[in-house]
């Protein structure tokens, strides 16, 4: 049986081989979207490598953690203000179905994160290999709310079939997100129709967004034995 430090090896660098893949698709003066989250992360530190070698780029990050980092590392950022169109994003993604449906939001900032993907020409999303799944919805999905609405948000998606809990800090405290709202983790263990379920999320009062990504992303890059799967939509 595989040591747990060793399989949490294995997933590091399937995530660092899928990260350094994306960033060599970025070009010459591209608007890049920068996504969230471990995977993400080596995404935008391959980035800072070139940028440092002298691509010129301009990143837009879709967390403070993101704009952050890329600012240590020295990645020049603007924001959707100045650039509405954005060449290509790059982000992780917790399951991605054989559609390169996703589900996506396990750090949070998917509300961000879906703003970026749907103003850009390429959303190129990265993974280790155990986020392959035949179909979505082991993963829970976040739906984030408005604090307000959120005990009666709860009781809505429970009729839907889930089980659901409001994220919180280890000190018990509401997780929070970068736009102030709360998150409800809602486990369905299996979701058929994701097209279907992520129409009734958006019909409930004061859901401001889920995390399931329904024909978005143009490509994904696994990583996967120490190489590269694509998979195209």
């Amino acid at each position: 049986m595989t040591e747990p430090s060793n399989e949490s090896a294995i997933r590091d660098q399937e995530k660092q081989v899928a990260a350094r893949a994306a960033a060599q698709l970025v070009d010459e003066g591209d608007i890049v979207g920068l996504g969230s989250g471990s995977t993400a992360e080596y995404a935008v530190r391959f980035l800072a490598e070139r940028v440092r070698e002298g691509l010129k780029i301009i990143g837009i990050p879709t967390s403070q953690q993101t704009k952050h980092l890329a600012e240590q590392l020295g990645i020049p950022l603007t924001t959707l203000e100045e650039h509405p169109q954005i060449d290509i994003d790059i982000d992780g993604a917790d399951e991605i179905d054989p559609q390169l449906n996703l589900i996506k939001g396990g750090g949070g900032a998917f509300l961000r994160e879906k703003i970026v993907a749907s103003v850009s020409r390429r959303f190129v999303v990265i993974a280790e290999s155990s986020k392959q799944v035949k179909i979505l919805g082991k993963f829970p999905l976040p739906v984030e709310v408005i604090p307000f609405a959120q005990s009666l948000i709860k009781q809505h998606i429970e009729g839907l079939g889930a089980k659901v809990s409001l994220r919180s800090y280890a000190y018990g405290n509401p997780y929070v997100t970068d736009e102030g709202h709360h998150i409800l983790d809602c486990t369905f263990s299996k979701i058929p129709d994701p097209p279907a379920l992520a129409e009734k999320l958006c019909g409930i009062p004061g859901v401001v967004e889920h995390g399931l990504f329904i024909g978005m992303a143009e490509m994904a890059l696994i990583g996967k034995d120490g190489r590269v799967i694509q998979l195209r939509r």
